[in-house]
């Protein structure tokens, strides 16, 4: 630390309280201290060179617990072939809400039977890395999760949870791909949980070349195309397992008015929302009119 000192005359630890600041950079040492250094002092690539061999610290985010910072040591190292219980990451976002990173943690630790690591991306984004539970543990309903943070902390909270893995093995790689692609699956849906199954339909349209897009679209929507409450309709009868009186509710119409809609949709495009590929290709056909490169 002394040589840091010489070359960073700011440097100082976060104990001896520091009245801005936001305005250092902070980070952890090998033997956990928390390091900050004013910004002024700090080029791009100083910058750089400090995180490849302390780790990058947000001060408002609750300094990490032992199991988090062998989990961060594991994402980073990516060629890591040690065994490790069964895991998935859940991707966690707050955008646009404020919210106090220590209470949130806190609030997340009561719904696990074990303790959980979050990866802090900032102070409204992250990754809660959960193992898989055991068959006798209650499995936990993130949506149930959303209702007691938005009542409790009054947290607006989107998740998006990632498949089971056992293997470490290029999972720095991986990591980052999840946060893109859990980032890209919220631009395309409303759903408050996002699992990487639902997420697959997303990421294809999203990577595909706009002018196929649409030929796609005026192909199988034709001049439904601007009918949005049309394939509003559609839609959630697809997501609804092609059920009409479970769709029904979700859009607060009577059963009648949905099969009208679904009668009308069939009669116009040829295209039978009944069935299994009809219903493919129309899902595609509307996910493409959201398309965002």
């Amino acid at each position: 630390m002394n040589d840091l000192k010489k070359i960073f005359p700011s440097l100082c630890y976060k104990d001896e309280g520091v009245n801005i600041p936001e305005k250092y950079s902070w980070f952890i040492t090998d033997d956990h201290q928390i390091i900050g250094i004013d910004k002024k002092e700090l080029t791009h690539k100083d910058e750089e060179i400090l995180s490849a061999f302390l780790t990058p610290y947000h001060i408002f985010i609750p300094q990490p617990t032992e199991l988090e910072q062998i989990w961060n040591q594991r994402i980073h190292t990516n060629t890591n072939n040690e065994y490790v219980n069964t895991f998935r990451f859940v991707y966690f976002s707050t955008k646009n809400t404020p919210m106090e990173p220590k209470l949130f943690k806190e609030a997340i630790h009561n719904f696990y039977t074990n303790p959980v690591a979050i990866m802090w991306e900032n102070d409204h984004q992250g990754v809660i890395i959960e193992e898989k539970p055991n068959i006798s543990d209650e499995s936990i309903s993130y949506e149930q999760m959303i209702d007691v943070l938005m009542s409790d902390l009054y947290i607006n909270i989107r998740f998006c949870i990632g498949p089971y893995m056992n293997k470490l093995e290029r999972l720095n790689d991986f990591y980052t791909t999840f946060i893109k692609e859990a980032n890209i699956a919220f631009h395309y849906t409303d759903q408050s949980v996002v699992t990487y199954v639902d997420a697959i339909p997303y990421l294809l349209i999203h990577q595909a070349e706009k002018e196929f897009l649409q030929k796609t679209k005026d192909m199988i929507l034709g001049e439904l195309t601007n009918d949005q409450d049309l394939l509003h309709s559609i839609k959630v009868f697809i997501l609804s397992n092609q059920n009409v009186t479970t769709a029904a509710k979700k859009l607060h119409l009577h059963r009648n008015s949905l099969q009208y809609r679904l009668d009308k949709f069939i009669d116009k495009t040829g295209i039978d929302v009944r069935q299994f590929s009809g219903a493919m290709a129309v899902y595609l056909a509307i996910l493409s009119m959201v398309h965002k490169k």
